[in-house]
């Protein structure tokens, strides 16, 4: 028997593979839904339609949205709403203000969780951050994430690679001035951020040396918000990353 609710998984790549590994090692029910990709004529209705009933067909409580961002996104957020289920989204985060309003509003009435997936942030070192440098007025934030593999997702290295070092910003200092944020594919790989105070670096992580099981602890967020525990990785704070990733660009 599943330890807790049953999740489907929308996507067929890499990631959508190691997400579905994760859930059933957790002894999570996860079935998956491979093609999400919409019909070259199909309508906003009919493709909604089609995932909604594809999601509800497991008896799943949470989809988890392993595709890349777009503006197919919404839509299956929306059929995800349509079939009862809270919503896990990856980062980055496209949509506009306007488009996050009317899926919270309706999430809301639901009584149903949109979140996105910003792991680094749940790094012990990073809610120790939160805990001793929060606001982080008075500093400032540094990070560089390079890939030695090529890109493979169509985004711009400071979307897909910088939003994580933003995201972890925006989670622990998020009023620590940006000093630098490099990103890059096919160079040495490097993970890192750090914090500095008048010129003298208080906090440094290396990403790279991660070992922790940070996508376990936010399945365990996202869990336990649907018991009502506080969750702060939802579509307002991807916004938020979003437009410092834009500035940057």
């Amino acid at each position: 028997m599943p330890d807790g609710p049953a999740y489907v998984v929308l996507g067929r790549g890499r990631w959508a593979t190691r997400m579905q590994s994760i859930l059933v090692a957790e002894s999570r029910l996860v079935p998956n839904i491979p093609e999400t990709r919409r019909a070259s004529r199909e309508s906003d209705a009919a493709y909604r339609s089609r995932l909604a009933e594809a999601m509800s067909a497991g008896g799943a409580q949470i989809a988890w949205l392993c595709v890349l961002p777009g503006l197919h996104v919404p839509l299956m957020i929306e059929a995800a709403l349509d079939a009862g289920l809270h919503v896990v989204v990856e980062k980055p985060w496209y949509g506009s203000q306007r488009v996050i309003t009317s899926l919270m509003e309706r999430a809301n009435s639901l009584r149903r969780l949109i979140a996105v997936h910003f792991e680094y942030c749940l790094l012990e070192e990073v809610e120790r951050w939160r805990r001793d440098f929060n606001p982080g007025a008075e500093l400032r934030f540094g990070g560089r994430f390079f890939l030695s593999r090529p890109d493979h997702t169509g985004m711009p290295a400071m979307d897909n690679l910088g939003s994580h070092l933003l995201a972890i910003r925006a989670y622990a200092a998020p009023q620590a001035a940006v000093q630098e944020i490099r990103c890059g594919y096919e160079q040495p790989d490097e993970r890192s951020v750090w914090l500095e105070r008048r010129n003298t670096r208080v906090a440094f992580i290396d990403l790279l040396a991660n070992r922790e099981p940070i996508i376990q602890r936010f399945i365990a967020k996202v869990e336990a918000s649907l018991e009502g525990v506080d969750f702060p990785f939802g579509l307002e704070f991807a916004l938020r990353v979003a437009k410092e990733t834009e500035t940057l660009r």
